[in-house]
């Protein structure tokens, strides 16, 4: 009886109490092939951009990863101190960042990262800053 009791008691308390298992997920979905990134927290589709990724001699890389850090208002020392605001940087020196060439969104024009209008940028800043970066995922398919 103290067993059932005891067990029932836990299982009220672990109702009311916050729980880790349950924080968001957050994933992006870039599509070079659609030049497009779909943010799903969830599970459940939020939000769907434009973007830029590679133009021709460059590369963005294909993979899932992390998000490993986030710099609000970053300056690329690889190419002439070039902007990047709101950078989510996911695999080495790759990130999702504003860009302010906005003609190009929907095509590739970037050095490897990817490039979102800077509305976008903010917005999945926050979101990854809120997740958290253990739960940012960063997926990019062809």
């Amino acid at each position: 009886m103290k067993t059932i009791l005891a067990a029932a008691a836990a299982s009220l308390l672990l109702q009311f109490s916050p729980v880790a298992a349950h924080a968001a997920t957050l994933v992006a979905n870039i599509s070079i092939g659609k030049q497009t990134m779909t943010v799903s927290e969830n599970g459940f589709v939020k939000y769907r951009w434009k973007v830029s990724t590679a133009r021709n001699g460059y590369v963005t890389p294909t993979g899932s990863w992390s998000a490993k850090w986030l710099s609000r208002d970053h300056r690329s020392r690889k190419y002439d101190n070039a902007p990047m605001p709101y950078a989510v940087f996911f695999n080495g020196g790759y990130a999702v960042h504003a860009t302010f060439d906005l003609k190009r969104l929907g095509r590739p024009a970037s050095h490897g990262c990817v490039r979102l209008h800077p509305d976008n940028a903010a917005q999945f800043f926050s979101l990854a800053r809120q997740a958290g970066l253990a739960n940012t995922r960063v997926v990019i398919t062809r």
